[in-house]
């Protein structure tokens, strides 16, 4: 199908540059910008006046759920909840039933979201069998079957030597490994940041030095191994001056921050909140604040939705028995807007955070838009707002510490390969 987006305003992340073209779309691909090529005759034109044209959404973080949970959410759910929020690109993680550990899963679940011919689908495979953290997984056939990277999800590795030999095993092969910085020990039990917050409320804590003693080994495992690693959900004004001088050693590594911890802090649980209850657990102001920095300067090279779709009943239990995590996708282009109208930052920069950075870290050809460039696009309208509400939300997971609130931006339409997946009358 031919596509003639018309009159919008086109925004380049990676160039941090905003100018007013029309796009025409051929066979998948941007075929020309501005004027329209040669006997270009759209079959179908998208009228994108007043609103931004940016490009598709790279979200590293996305539990789609399956297999295993579908009670939680399927994938038609999720990949419908992900073309709302303009998301063409995302990283799902490994920690469903059974696991992603073997060459099969992974295949079925390519195979799978294929069909479904919505957003772009990377799996990382386990790290460890079972991300039990003892044996390593066969990360070669693992690659060959389209994983992009091994994650241990939220399952820290106490052993340091099977951490080692995991990091010595990709630097071999080139591969990338995802890592949570949190210490195995000190986190285990903990529900809430340590802090007066957490002792007022008589919520176990998880300290700071959990994330930054684990930050210290890894750095230390990277600088042995010369492994390429992402590191995933960083919570701390501390962990991000970590961040800040292993980026400034030169150690191969990124990193990424959860949309909810861009706003949240850990003064918003109130009175047990459950909608609250998050996996790394929201910090101080001070920590909050240093995020924001990070992301400004660049320390901070993506953020990312953190989806993680819970059923009601799991939310309705006393905060510490409720299960973590909170629906993302369709949240992710609005909270990214929402800090950059709070902190000033130009919208462009601010969208390099969930485009050109996000797929930079993952090595993918995308986050970008140019000629000859796969037509994967999302038209916005960065002035409109919504009301975060159950009935507006297309995931299957209902649950974000956001319900309520009024949020700027609204996604008009969605492309992948030029097929319009998604379009808001």
């Amino acid at each position: 199908m031919k596509i003639h987006i018309q009159g919008g305003t086109l925004i380049d992340p990676a160039a941090g540059t905003e100018t007013k073209q029309d796009v025409y779309i051929a066979h998948g691909k941007i075929v020309a910008l501005g004027a329209a090529p040669e006997g270009f005759e759209a079959d179908r034109t998208l009228d994108a006046k007043g609103h931004y044209v940016a490009p598709g959404f790279v979200d590293l973080c996305a539990r789609l759920r399956e297999p295993g949970y579908e009670h939680k959410a399927t994938l038609e759910s999720e990949m419908a909840a992900a073309l709302a929020g303009g998301v063409t690109s995302l990283v799902c993680m490994p920690d469903t039933d059974p696991v992603l550990d073997e060459a099969g899963l992974i295949e079925m679940l390519k195979y799978r979201a294929g069909k479904l011919e919505r957003a772009r689908v990377h799996p990382l495979g386990a790290l460890t069998v079972g991300l039990k953290g003892q044996v390593i997984t066969e990360m070669v056939s693992l690659t060959d079957a389209g994983c992009i990277g091994f994650t241990q999800a939220d399952q820290p590795i106490a052993d340091t030597q099977v951490l080692l030999r995991a990091l010595q095993y990709a630097s071999t092969y080139g591969y990338a490994a995802w890592l949570r910085p949190q210490d195995a020990y000190l986190s285990k039990g903990g529900v809430a940041a340590s802090g007066a917050v957490a002792s007022r409320l008589g919520l176990a804590g998880v300290p700071v030095s959990a994330e930054t003693i684990a930050l210290h080994t890894l750095f230390e495992l990277m600088r042995v191994t010369g492994a390429r690693v992402h590191v995933m959900h960083l919570s701390s004004a501390a962990g991000v001056e970590l961040m800040r001088a292993a980026k400034a050693e030169g150690l191969p590594v990124t990193c990424d921050v959860s949309a909810n911890h861009v706003h949240l802090i850990d003064m918003d649980i109130g009175y047990f909140d459950a909608q609250f209850r998050l996996d790394p657990p929201l910090r101080q102001q001070r920590d909050r604040e240093a995020i924001r920095a990070g992301l400004a300067d660049g320390t901070i090279d993506a953020i990312c939705s953190d989806h993680t779709p819970v059923d009601d009943d799991e939310k309705l239990l006393p905060f510490a028995e409720a299960t973590p995590g909170a629906t993302g996708l369709e949240l992710l282009l609005s909270l990214t807007v929402k800090w950059a109208q709070e902190a000033r930052v130009p919208l462009a920069q601010a969208l390099a955070r969930i485009t050109s950075a996000p797929a930079a870290a993952m090595k993918l050809d995308a986050g970008r838009i140019e000629v000859g460039a796969d037509a994967d696009l999302c038209v916005f309208d960065a002035h409109a707002h919504w009301h975060v509400a159950p009935r507006a939300l297309k995931s299957q997971g209902h649950n974000t510490p956001f319900l309520g609130y009024e949020l700027p931006a609204v996604v008009r339409a969605t492309l992948v390969a030029g097929r319009i997946g998604f379009e808001r009358n």
